[in-house]
C-alpha cells in the first residue's frame, strides 16, 4: 500500500491522473499546491507524489521545473498523458453568470469558449479549477471551469462538458519517488529527463545539445528557468528519448556532467504515447558498446 500525494484540492487533474498510478490498497493524499506534494515525498509523509510538468496548449508547469531543481532530489518513475477536456459547474440557484473562476492555465485553454457561450462573464484566476469549484459553492464566483471529475466531489450543476478551445490538448503528469528507487525497465519507447545548470558563458547551451545531437539522441523537450539565486544564470529541463540504462544514453549523460555545473537526473521511464526511439545510423547501443570494446582492448595492447 503506498500513499500518493497529488495536487490537489480533491477533483483536479492531477487527481485523475493520480488514479492511473493507483494499485488496490493506495491512498492519495491532496496537497495544497506542488511544492507541498513534493516536500511530503523528501518528508517521507507521501511514497510518491503525482505533479503536472507539462500542457501542450501553455506549455511547462513552471512550479513544477522550480521545485524539481532544489531541494532533496525526485526521481521519477512513470508518466501519464491526460486528455484536457473540461466541465462548467455552476450553482444550481445562479441566475446570470457574470464570473467564471478557474486556474490560470485552464481558462487559457477554454477563452475562445468563454468568449463565444459567456461573452459578459469576467474571468477570475484560481489556485486550482477544484479551488474555483469550492468557490462557486461557496457564492464568490457564478461559475467555474473544472475538471471533469470535479463534480464527484462538489454539489453543484453540470453548465457544459467536454469544453476545450483545442480539442487534443493534453497535459502530461510525473510520478515521482524519493531516492533510492528501482528504475524502470527500458522499454523501447522511453524518457530521459534532467535537469542541467550550465557555465554562463557562449555557447554552453549549445554545446550541451551537442553532446546530445552527436550521440543521435532526439530531444522531446527543452525549457530553461531562471537560477533565482543568481540574475542571469538558468537551469535548462531537457528530455529526450532514451533511457539510462541504454549505453548511449548512459554515455551522453557523462559527458553532460562534465561540461555542467550540475546536473539533475530526474528519471527514465516510459513513455505514455508509447512513441519508440528515433535512432540515427551509427548510434544505436550496440555501435557504442563496440566502441568501448574496442577501446578497451587498444588499452590492453591487444590487436584491435
Amino acid at each position: 500500500m503506498s500513499r500518493i500525494a497529488y495536487f490537489g484540492p480533491v477533483g483536479t487533474f492531477t487527481e485523475q491522473a493520480a488514479r492511473t498510478f493507483t494499485a488496490a490498497g493506495d491512498e492519495l493524499v491532496a496537497a495544497e499546491t506542488i511544492p507541498k506534494a513534493l516536500d511530503a515525498v523528501r518528508r517521507g509523509e507521501a511514497d510518491a507524489a503525482c505533479v503536472p510538468v507539462e500542457n501542450s496548449v501553455e506549455g511547462a508547469v513552471p512550479a513544477t521545473l522550480d521545485s524539481l531543481a532544489v531541494g532533496e532530489p525526485l526521481i521519477g518513475v512513470a508518466e501519464a498523458l491526460l486528455p484536457v477536456h473540461f466541465s462548467v459547474l455552476t450553482r444550481d440557484d445562479v441566475g446570470e453568470i457574470r464570473t467564471v473562476a478557474s486556474h490560470p492555465h485552464a481558462l487559457a485553454q477554454v477563452r475562445k469558449w468563454l468568449e463565444d457561450n459567456l461573452p459578459g462573464a469576467r474571468a477570475v484566476a484560481a489556485g486550482s479549477t477544484a479551488a474555483a469549484a469550492v468557490a462557486v459553492q461557496a457564492g464568490e464566483f457564478d461559475a467555474a471551469v473544472t475538471a471533469p471529475v470535479a463534480v464527484e466531489h462538489y454539489p453543484l450543476k453540470v453548465l457544459a462538458t467536454e469544453v476545450a478551445d483545442v480539442r487534443d490538448a493534453r497535459t502530461r503528469f510525473l510520478l515521482m519517488r524519493r531516492p533510492p528507487v528501482a528504475l524502470p525497465e527500458p522499454t523501447g519507447a522511453d524518457r530521459t529527463s534532467i535537469v542541467a545548470a550550465a557555465a554562463n558563458r557562449t555557447g554552453a547551451l549549445a554545446e550541451l545539445l551537442t553532446e546530445l545531437a552527436t550521440r543521435g539522441i532526439n530531444l522531446t523537450r527543452l525549457d530553461a528557468r531562471p537560477n533565482k539565486q543568481n540574475f542571469g544564470e538558468y537551469r535548462f529541463f531537457i528530455d529526450f528519448e532514451g533511457h539510462v540504462a541504454e549505453p548511449r544514453i548512459a554515455d551522453a549523460l557523462a559527458a553532460l556532467r562534465r561540461r555542467c555545473r550540475d546536473v539533475r537526473f530526474l528519471g527514465s521511464f516510459a513513455r505514455a504515447d508509447g512513441v519508440t526511439a528515433t535512432i540515427e545510423p551509427a548510434a544505436r547501443n550496440e555501435d557504442f558498446t563496440d566502441a568501448a570494446d574496442w577501446v578497451a582492448a587498444v588499452q590492453r595492447g591487444e590487436q584491435a
